[in-house]
């Protein structure tokens, strides 16, 4: 039995809730009539619309450029008409102008089709590189990250391994693992074609060990791979998060302010990998990406192949609902963002829609701080929390920023433990838009949602 690894400090185990859809297989959703494309849905500049009003356009093809090099390409994920450009909120609260595309004709599905196999092996690095970059890839885990500019780092940025994220901590949440028990086979071949785009000779495959058959599954995959190397992970959230996953596999700590790459990491979700493997191989882009669909009160849970830009509305129509749910989260319920709009799209890092029931979603208040220090035990960044959240209130956002504020991940973990039902993390996401924009309130309350 191989040992198990993990993070240093901190981390929480809230209840996984994943027997919904861990054994159902991916499936394609129903198509949708319409879908809402928004121009941001990664990190960096949002893409420039190269379309209007009335075109038509095939599956496929790029409908919004990158606009600078931290931007990324948008491609239609149906073949259809441009009904207009709007502007409109998407699921984690940002504006964004969307490309409505009315769905029409026949569905072909032609860039999905495996033909005209590309021998990667034989491509230049530079050629590589520009097929992730065309395809628009981007962090499918969530931070929605530029792929093209996290796997071509400096050169004085020397990496020493690759880690494949296949932990998939967040509660709930089945998409990256059906996608290991499903496409092993191309994930590898991503591995391996970022091995050579990076000159990098040792990957780590990282894998919670609730997941026992994709270990055994991958681990029998990289018998015959040189330099690829399986790492089951102790159960521990956030365990998936680039940091605790590199301490979790290297026992290396990335320094506050430093990213991966500092200490010789690049860090890919199985997600973006297998997008990698299909565009450099089949010259396919991101139209589509696997949703699980989860709840108690959802008919139909499973993971759902979900065209970029369909409706949430369409998605939760196709399962079906035993009940009107109290909430509906997009992500997961640790780090996922409640929607007040079900019409809001998926999009390239949409992991999973979350029903809760009446029952489940309570709404709690929030009570004074006890200072019992549960969420500085809890913290996997070694923060302080309950102080940070008194300078937040306080709007002294210089002095949160001195003590750490843009170290927190924002996993929840503190929140979670919190006695006090105290919502931790909407204070520092607040504090980081406060202190990114350069602004002060005096006598200013901040507006605080109950969980």
């Amino acid at each position: 039995m191989l040992k198990l690894s993990r993070f240093k400090k901190g981390g929480v185990h809230p209840p996984g809730n994943k027997d919904y859809t861990k054994d159902k297989a991916i499936v394609n959703a129903d198509l949708p009539k319409e879908v809402r494309i928004p121009l941001q849905q990664h990190l960096g500049a949002p893409a420039k619309c190269i379309v209007k009003e009335g075109d038509e356009v095939k599956e496929g093809a790029i409908i919004a450029e990158a606009n600078g090099l931290m931007s990324a390409n948008i491609h239609s994920s149906l073949q259809g008409t441009v009904k207009g450009i709007v502007k409109n909120t998407t699921g984690v609260g940002f504006a964004s102008e969307m490309i409505v595309i009315e769905f029409e004709g026949t569905f072909k599905g032609e860039i999905g089709k495996y033909e005209n196999r590309i021998n990667w092996q034989s491509l230049e690095r530079e050629e590589i590189l520009n097929s992730i970059r065309n395809a628009g890839i981007v962090g499918l885990g969530g931070a929605a990250f530029p792929s093209h500019i996290k796997i071509n780092p400096p050169q004085d940025k020397k990496i020493e391994y690759l880690i494949a994220n296949g932990a998939e901590c967040e509660p709930y949440l089945t998409c990256d693992h059906r996608l290991m028990l499903e496409k092993g086979i191309e994930i590898i071949e991503g591995i391996k074609i970022l091995k050579k785009l990076m000159r990098v000779d040792k990957a780590l495959i990282g894998i919670e060990n609730n997941k026992h058959d994709a270990i055994h599954y991958l681990d029998a995959l990289c018998q015959n791979e040189n330099g690829i190397d399986i790492i089951p992970l102790k159960v521990n959230y956030p365990q998936g998060a680039e940091k605790q996953l590199i301490s979790a596999a290297l026992g290396r700590e990335v320094p506050s302010g430093k990213l991966p790459m500092d200490v010789g990491c690049v860090v890919s979700n199985v997600g973006t990998l297998y997008a990698i493997s299909e565009a450099v191989i089949y010259n396919k882009p991101i139209t589509s990406r696997i949703v699980t669909v989860t709840g108690s009160i959802v008919k139909k849970p499973g993971n759902y192949k979900t065209r970029i830009g369909t409706p949430i509305r369409h998605l939760l129509e196709e399962c079906g609902l035993t009940e009107s749910p109290k909430k509906v989260i997009m992500g997961g319920p640790m780090m996922g963002f409640a929607q007040k709009d079900l019409d809001v799209p998926v999009v390239k890092g949409t992991s999973g829609i979350l029903v809760l029931s009446q029952k489940e979603a309570k709404t709690y208040s929030e009570n004074p701080c006890i200072r019992c220090g549960s969420c500085i035990r809890a913290c996997p960044m070694s923060l302080m929390p309950c102080n940070m959240r008194e300078l937040a209130n306080a709007n002294l956002f210089d002095e949160l920023n001195d003590i750490g504020l843009f170290d927190c991940i924002e996993c929840g973990s503190c929140s979670y433990v919190c006695p006090s039902k105290i919502p931790l993390v909407q204070y520092f996401r607040y504090g980081k838009v406060m202190v990114k924009n350069k602004k002060k309130y005096i006598n200013h309350k901040i507006p605080i949602i109950p969980i």
